[in-house]
């Protein structure tokens, strides 16, 4: 068994790794904020600030990596995601290489260029409209309804949206299709000047708020959207990037094993500086073993996501392991955080540090039970199918 990375992927590490050190991090402490009371703090980027970012992106050859070739990206493998999406997840600066959510990778010829090419470009900015207020994530909730009437479909109801506020935007909007006896789900891609559809909040909170997103409220009245702006076919819209799907959580759990990454970073520097009855922290034997177990959950996540990705490059069909590393790398990331705290002495939550953010999101987005439920419940059924693990 050859675990060593091929030399291209070596570059591409190489690459990423050298972006996020000489290009995010030194903006770290400006979106932490600078004023004593962190008033200044932000969850994005400037606009200008951004817009030169990308601009380095595309000289180094990193913009769109995840992106199909054919679509105008560098169409990476699902190994050279990981890769790279390893090194972006340890920052806390909110930046990717143009990444687009592969629901629209599905674009026809006519979409991509009014749709999928100004949200790659970042011209335009993609409200995905899933989630309903008060209701979970779960397509078996959706309430917004789609009647198709002479060339229009009337769509009505709310969604709430977690994507970045813009100026200029469109919505991806799941909603039950209600000409098809409301079985049937459909994807309507609302452009932002239709009458009818306003968006609500999500703009840009600045301050100690600015950790969490608040969430944009999408309201769709009598909305008339052209039937040519259906995205896949209509009540079909749960099948739009599924192939997608396994790659996209084996990424994520990349991104886990990064921020990780990053935690033990900041533990190791804090043991080594701290001081306890004038003695280095990093001697006595508990904070010693944090660090040890931290490290080889680690690396144990790091291997379970690279085989993963390994396999997918390789054409094998890998539902359950793409389960297995988002199930994995959840709690991983979790228990990391949490030897951290103890390696700090308690939260670490001192207010304009990396380490606050880091954690935050870290035990804010891993203790999502429902979500680890699902991945054990594809575990557990391929598992009494027969098939091997």
């Amino acid at each position: 068994m050859d675990f060593e990375l091929p030399e291209e992927m070596k570059m591409i590490q190489s690459l990423a790794r050298d972006f996020v050190n000489d290009q995010l991090r030194p903006l770290e402490r400006e979106l932490l904020g600078r004023s004593a009371d962190l008033h200044d703090a932000r969850l994005s980027l400037p606009d200008e600030t951004e817009k030169r970012l990308i601009t380095v992106a595309r000289e180094t050859g990193l913009w769109g990596v995840n992106v199909p070739e054919e679509l105008g990206g560098v169409g990476l493998s699902t190994l050279g995601n990981c890769l790279v999406e390893e090194e972006l997840a340890q920052t806390v600066v909110p930046f990717n290489f143009g990444d687009v959510t592969p629901i629209l990778f599905e674009c026809n010829a006519e979409q991509r260029e009014r749709f999928f090419r100004p949200a790659f470009n970042r011209e335009k900015q993609a409200y995905l409209a899933l989630m309903e207020p008060g209701q979970e994530a779960d397509v078996a909730t959706i309430e917004t309804r789609a009647t198709r009437t002479n060339g229009h479909y009337i769509l009505n109801g709310r969604k709430i949206s977690l994507s970045r506020a813009s100026q200029d935007y469109f919505a991806i909007v799941f909603a039950r299709s209600a000409d098809n006896g409301g079985s049937g789900v459909t994807c309507l891609l609302v452009e932002k000047d239709t009458p009818g559809f306003r968006v609500m909040g999500g703009a840009e909170v600045t301050g100690w708020r600015s950790q969490v997103r608040e969430p944009a409220l999408l309201v769709f009245d009598g909305c008339r959207v052209p039937t040519g702006n259906v995205l896949g076919e209509e009540g079909k819209a749960l099948s739009l990037g599924k192939k997608e799907l396994p790659s996209r959580r084996i990424v994520r759990g990349a991104r886990s094993v990064g921020v990780a990454q990053r935690l033990l970073e900041e533990a190791t520097t804090r043991a080594q500086t701290w001081q306890s009855f004038g003695r280095p922290i990093s001697e006595q034997p508990s904070v010693q073993a944090d660090l040890a177990d931290i490290a080889a959950d680690i690396h144990a996540g790091r291997l379970i996501v690279y085989e993963a990705a390994w396999k997918a490059d390789r054409g094998e069909p890998v539902r359950q392991e793409a389960a297995m590393v988002k199930l994995f790398a959840t709690r991983m990331l979790y228990n990391v955080a949490d030897r951290v705290t103890h390696i700090y002495g308690g939260p670490p939550y001192v207010a304009g540090l990396p380490m606050e953010r880091l954690c935050r999101h870290a035990l804010a987005t891993s203790g999502i039970e429902l979500a680890l439920e699902v991945q054990r419940g594809i575990i557990a059924r391929d598992i009494l199918r027969g098939q091997k693990v």
